[in-house]
């Protein structure tokens, strides 16, 4: 881990990004606790209008990201795009703190803040560029430490922000610090990130459409599609959990925050860990023997009857979670390994595609039991998704070998 560390340090290439996506996750942690706070309670957007703002904002993130990921790939640096987007998020999140008006909420959390939020993508792609010229091994620990400084600042900012804002009468200021959150992603890249782009120029590469088809290709859909349903795992945890503690567990929403924050820290360490073992095993069984970590975190979670069952199973959640989180970016990014700003696009895909299977579980989960049970269909769901995964490689595998 140290000398990865001390390899993110000493490049350039690599550690302007990496200290650039920390400075981004203040812009997510600012604000998605309480956005919905802002939206419906202070602006008093209804529960509908609500949902379908989310909706879209979240079409417009993945369809910049692609849009974003294709064109980038065609260009010698990445940085003016980081350097636009990083505008983008200075305009979208300080109007919402400096003008409290339902208006400018709903236009700037339907095109500016997801045009920002495309930031995050575009920054793997760019420490992609640089880690294709490593050892495999070498380029996910990297990526997994990165990833994991990430998941560092995001547990910080909630609970920071939370405490200079507990005696306001609005949490509109929280846009202010994600403001300048985006003004200090564009200082660094500005300032400190020349050259900060591919290795030379970029070759000649295929047009958008052509790109595009490259994602719609049987063998990359459908692994996209495995990967959003591992994820959308730790999306239905989200919506499940604070609902079990304060239901089955009889606990409060004290226990909700903290245990929360626990989980958040406890993800960096985990991730370091997931990141060295791709150094010794192929990526896919990293991966699902996370994921199976975490299906069994899911279904002990279903029985959970008091909080100090939830406490216990902090540290299933948060290693498996950190799989989930962490290692399907370098296997994403290799189903499309020869164009970076383009694999690392399919995590903005995997996201939305996730997000909508965990939404699907919850609603059939909820229908048929509670929310104990629902966890019970969430960790079935995982166990199936493995067995898709572990059949896919095994498969390309025996593809690949000479007959």
């Amino acid at each position: 881990m140290s000398s990865t560390l001390s390899l993110i340090l000493r490049d350039n290439r690599i550690r302007i990004p990496a200290v650039t996506l920390v400075a981004l996750a203040f812009t997510y942690a600012s604000t998605a606790p309480y956005q919905s706070i802002i939206g419906i309670n202070e602006l008093g957007l209804s529960n509908g209008t609500y949902s379908a703002l989310i909706f879209f904002s979240a079409s417009v993130n993945v369809t910049t990201s692609l849009t974003l990921g294709i064109w980038s790939d065609r260009l010698k640096e990445r940085r003016p795009l980081v350097l636009a987007l990083s505008v983008a998020g200075m305009l979208g999140f300080g109007s919402i703190a400096i003008f409290h008006s339902p208006a400018v909420f709903v236009v700037s959390t339907l095109l500016l803040v997801p045009m920002s939020n495309s930031t995050y993508s575009l920054l793997f792609a760019s420490l992609r560029a640089r880690t294709n010229q490593m050892d495999r091994g070498q380029a996910a620990g990297i990526t997994a430490t990165v990833r994991a400084l990430f998941s560092g600042s995001w547990a910080l900012a909630p609970g920071m922000i939370g405490l200079y804002l507990v005696n306001s009468s609005s949490m509109t200021p929280a846009y202010g610090i994600a403001a300048l959150a985006s003004c200090t992603c564009f200082c660094l890249y500005f300032f400190f990130a020349p050259g900060n782009g591919t290795a030379g120029p970029a070759p000649d590469q295929p047009g958008f459409l052509a790109s595009l088809k490259r994602i719609f290709m049987p063998s990359v859909l459908v692994r996209v599609i495995v990967m959003a349903l591992l994820f959308g795992l730790q999306r239905l945890n989200s919506m499940l959990l604070p609902l079990i503690i304060t239901h089955a567990a009889g606990g409060s929403v004290v226990d909700v925050g903290f245990i929360a924050g626990l989980t958040a820290f406890l993800e960096m360490p985990f991730m370091m860990m997931w990141g060295m073992a791709q150094r010794r095993f192929r990526t896919v069984h990293v991966l699902a023997f996370g994921a199976l970590i975490y299906c069994a975190y899911l279904l002990l979670l279903g029985f959970a009857a008091a909080p100090w069952h939830i406490y216990a199973l902090l540290l299933l959640n948060a290693c498996g979670a950190a799989a989930i989180l962490s290692v399907p970016i370098t296997y994403l990014q290799d189903l499309i390994a020869d164009r970076p700003g383009l694999g690392t696009s399919l995590i903005s895909l995997n996201t939305f595609i996730g997000t909508g299977i965990a939404a699907g579980l919850f609603a059939f989960g909820t229908s048929i039991s509670d929310y104990s049970g629902t966890a019970f269909v969430g960790a079935a769901a995982g166990f199936a998704s493995i067995g898709a995964l572990l059949y896919l490689e095994s498969a390309r595998r025996h593809a690949r070998q000479p007959a």
